[in-house]
């Protein structure tokens, strides 16, 4: 069996978005084997990490953030373009985005466990990462206003500072912030419906861009909210050994059970409420607070699901496994992809979902072929290498043995 597969285990691992952990206990800046990392973390991340690409890939091809919040605004010539637009705000849109966001709180926590066992300062340890991080992030949102590592870079002290609380704290506040920055939406429309808030281009084809809007302060206020919530969420999960696979069966199996029940029936109130007003302006983030509220449930749901199935490993899981692992790489190549192909060389075609589709199906399989490949061969992914040099201010082991 090849190094990027191996057995669950009970001890935490650091499994965050630089693809390994900190240490072993013989040096610091060492890998640890596949032994002690926990393989449901990678497969979660995996799934999660490609789960955001069909969001991310509509502001490419359309050009327009319009295409990203609203269904019919464009892309929707054929049936099937709906079936794609519906299925996505059900079942993708943020809800992929919240996995990860969860599995980063983790690797917050896991990272500073970690450090602490090699340095007496892991708390500036820690620091320094996240604001290389948010170096990475910033250049990312140079290319692509779409970032979301600035935005980790920035939650994640926050989730530092309190990461040390019971987990019922941690779960209460990650849930209270995550509902609160769903509910401000009601206010912006209020402003959107009184004429305060041109909504632009976050709903309308053409419109104001999203990055001179009015609408700016609340969307990243409301993606930093949900960032530090979700991630309390995780640590929370992290500390009662959920996103580990080492609850019983019959949890996961709960998880799922009401996870997807009550997210699903949540979130179809938001698209009820587009569909029934025609997708109007009125309504257009009314219908968002349902989807924001489902977000949660529907997590929870997804990570029973990822770890049931984690139980009968199979070639496709590994490959998952391993583009969780080099989930920062991955995520800043879908990135450089979609501009260069969907935003340049198609820019004069009139795409449509079922085009971006396709797209996104073949860098599916260029990502779940590339990333085995490379583990094969290098320790991390470049992007994750180059993080850890950072961090730890020296050039660090890159290629495998070839004996």
């Amino acid at each position: 069996m090849s190094s990027i597969t191996g057995s669950r285990v009970q001890r935490p691992s650091n499994s965050s978005t630089e693809g390994g952990p900190v240490a072993n206990t013989t040096s610091r800046t060492a890998p640890v084997s596949q032994r002690e990392r926990v393989t449901s973390l990678d497969l979660i991340r995996g799934i999660a990490i490609l789960g955001i690409l069909p969001m991310n890939a509509l502001t490419w091809g359309f050009n327009d953030f319009a295409g990203y919040s609203n269904v019919r605004a464009v892309g929707t010539e054929q049936p099937f373009d709906w079936v794609i637009g519906i299925a996505s705000k059900l079942f993708i849109e943020q809800k992929m985005m919240a996995l990860f966001s969860l599995l980063f709180g983790v690797g917050v926590v896991i990272f500073w466990e970690r450090a602490g066992s090699k340095t007496a300062h892991p708390n500036w340890l820690s620091l320094w990462r996240f604001a290389l991080l948010f170096v990475i992030g910033s250049i990312h949102a140079w290319l692509w206003f779409g970032d979301v590592l600035t935005a980790y870079a920035i939650s994640a002290p926050i989730v530092l500072a309190v990461h040390r609380r019971s987990p019922k704290v941690l779960m209460a506040v990650g849930v209270g912030l995550v509902v609160i920055g769903s509910l401000s939406a009601a206010l912006v429309q209020l402003g959107v419906n009184n004429g305060s808030f041109p909504i632009g281009e976050y709903w309308v084809p053409g419109g104001t861009p999203l990055f001179e809007s009015d609408l700016l302060a609340w969307f990243y206020g409301d993606a930093i909210l949900r960032s530090v919530g979700l991630m309390l969420i995780g640590v929370s999960f992290y500390r009662l050994g959920i996103v580990q696979g080492t609850r019983p069966r019959e949890t996961y199996q709960r998880m799922a059970f009401w996870g997807f029940g009550v997210g699903l029936s949540v979130t179809c109130i938001g698209v009820a409420i587009h569909v029934a007003d025609g997708w109007s302006e009125r309504t257009a983030l009314v219908g968002h607070i349902p989807l924001g509220l489902g977000t949660i449930p529907m997590a929870v749901g997804y990570i029973g699901v990822f770890v049931l199935w984690k139980n009968d490993l199979s070639k496709l899981q590994q490959r998952l496994q391993a583009a969780g692992r080099m989930a920062m790489t991955n995520y800043l190549s879908q990135t450089v992809l979609g501009i260069s192909t969907l935003a340049v060389l198609a820019q004069q075609v009139e795409l449509t979902r079922t085009m971006i589709f396709a797209w996104i199906l073949l860098i599916w399989i260029l990502q779940l072929w590339w990333s085995p490949w490379w583990l094969q061969r290098f320790r991390f992914g470049p992007a994750e290498w180059l993080w850890r040099c950072g961090t730890y201010r020296s050039r660090q082991p890159f290629r495998r043995s070839t004996r």
